[in-house]
């Protein structure tokens, strides 16, 4: 067992937590939109507080390792790879989508279930993959375009549940009678320990050096209207 500071900032929560033998001991969360850059050092620093004060330094860092906010996701794998390094911990990932996914069983009653985490890209884009309820890949992690007939493959077959910040979008078009949408279903640090300890305790720890997140598409910046116009 071990003593885990977990991050997570792949959305527009940022949240970090604090676990000890796969109980949580402290957490910190903000819904109040994408101030990772701010938020996240508070975060940690109350969160390292914590464990000085109960002599409980972490031995592992885990992070939310994507899909997601290409910059929420920087943040905070890069924070995490500092702390490893002044920590001398080891470096956890956690997929995003399997984060949340483990956050929707919590609320699913139904067996033989399949479970689509939706994380929001742009427009009727998202990032996504099908899970059962042992959290095994059924369907790998794309970006899909969401539009009538998305998953009718799976719907005409199980129910599958959606959620997720991209879930919202969706139920316009996603109408069939096996779809179900579960409401704030978020990646949130405090729902990483058991896959992280899971990670833990079969050594899947990452280089620290070379670990990049799992953006899944490249960073497009865009140039605001504005500057069109007046160049």
């Amino acid at each position: 067992m071990a003593t885990i500071l977990h991050i997570e900032t792949a959305t527009d929560v940022c949240s970090t937590a604090l676990s000890e033998h796969g109980e949580l001991l402290f957490s910190k969360i903000s819904f109040e939109g994408p101030a990772h850059a701010t938020n996240l050092p508070l975060f940690i620093e109350e969160t390292l507080d914590f464990a000085r004060k109960h002599n409980k330094l972490p031995n592992a860092i885990a992070v939310s390792s994507g899909p997601g906010s290409y910059t929420g996701l920087r943040i905070g794998v890069s924070t995490a790879k500092g702390l490893c390094y002044g920590l001398e911990a080891k470096l956890i990932a956690v997929n995003t989508l399997r984060l949340i996914t483990q956050n929707a069983l919590l609320h699913i009653k139904e067996a033989n279930a399949l479970i689509c985490p939706l994380i929001d890209a742009r427009r009727m884009e998202v990032y996504t993959a099908i899970y059962d309820e042992n959290l095994n890949e059924i369907q790998p992690v794309e970006a899909k375009i969401i539009d009538e007939s998305a998953f009718i493959d799976l719907l005409d077959q199980r129910i599958v549940y959606f959620c997720g910040n991209g879930a919202e979008k969706c139920k316009t078009l996603i109408t069939h009678s096996n779809a179900r949408f579960l409401a704030d279903i978020h990646p949130l640090a405090n729902h990483m320990i058991h896959l992280a300890e899971e990670a833990y305790q079969a050594c899947l720890f990452e280089d620290v050096a070379y670990f990049e997140p799992f953006y899944l598409k490249e960073f497009q910046a865009t140039v605001s209207k504005k500057s069109i116009i007046n160049s």
